[in-house]
């Protein structure tokens, strides 16, 4: 067994748990940590996608209740039933703009420079919309994910489009995107949070059958390291986030992005670092 290799699994494990539900894009950190650890290889990209399912399984076990409860109605309430379907339809449009594209955007998108400059770009349109909801509160017209139509969960559907682009993040564009459409912070949150099952879920799932002729069985404790340190590191940062945006902005998160995307720039440029594809 190669301990170096657990080790970076585990190293790249700890990344995806604790960027996957910060505005901070998970698939960039991903990427960038790989380069910097030699991780890259197309067995490397299955693993970054599959390690996703383990920070899925905190998102459950966070939201347990609502989830348990929300299937225990389907049968009678409409309420359940109509938030069931607004995640639904929220989760479409990635379904069919992912078959159609995205291939594409694998083969020529997943770059470090791309990354960074998406993390500029959304870190500016995060300081939009905070300030946007700051100086009009009226512009905040749904509280609670059990208030959103079809419409909204269609619009948030629509935004976590843009995720596909690396570097964008798939919680930063589902949250931010939510607020622009309406929606409070915590009502954001909320709803991209339980998109994210279905997503990263089918992601994976449909990943790994895809690329099951580059997976062994000699791969199950690397991929079993990085699933258990995502999961971990996951559940710590969601549970901790719940806590931040009750009384915080995600501006932070957005000078984080501009000033982490100018430093990856800027050792690229000047050969600091050199970035792999």
């Amino acid at each position: 067994m190669d301990i170096v290799l657990l080790i970076k699994a585990a190293i790249m494990g700890v990344v995806e748990g604790l960027t996957e539900f910060l505005p901070i894009s998970s698939t960039g950190h991903l990427i960038l940590a790989g380069a910097l650890l030699g991780f890259d290889d197309d067995k490397a990209k299955v693993f970054d996608i599959a390690i996703q399912t383990g920070a899925i399984f905190a998102v459950i076990l966070v939201y347990w209740q609502k989830i348990r409860d929300t299937v225990r109605a389907l049968p009678t309430e409409k309420q359940a039933q109509r938030f069931a379907l607004n995640v639904l339809i929220a989760f479409v449009p990635a379904v069919i703009l992912g078959l159609l594209y995205g291939k594409a955007i694998k083969a020529h998108l997943f770059t470090p420079v791309v990354v960074a400059s998406m993390f500029i770009i959304g870190g500016f349109i995060i300081i939009w919309a905070e300030r946007r909801q700051q100086k009009n509160p009226a512009v905040t017209r749904i509280h609670d994910v059990e208030s959103m139509t079809a419409l909204d969960a269609l619009k948030v559907g629509l935004a976590q489009c843009t995720a596909m682009i690396p570097g964008t993040s798939r919680s930063g564009a589902t949250i931010i995107g939510g607020m622009l459409f309406g929606l409070s912070r915590k009502a954001a949150t909320d709803f991209s949070f339980y998109l994210a099952i279905p997503t990263l879920i089918g992601a994976g799932a449909y990943s790994l059958f895809k690329e099951r002729a580059l997976l062994s069985l000699a791969d199950a404790p690397v991929f079993g390291v990085g699933l258990v340190m995502s999961f971990f590191s996951a559940w710590l940062c969601i549970r901790w986030l719940l806590r931040y945006i009750a009384s915080h902005s995600f501006v932070g998160f957005a000078y984080y992005r501009i000033v982490f995307g100018i430093v990856v720039l800027a050792t690229a440029w000047s050969g600091t670092v050199t970035w792999a594809a």
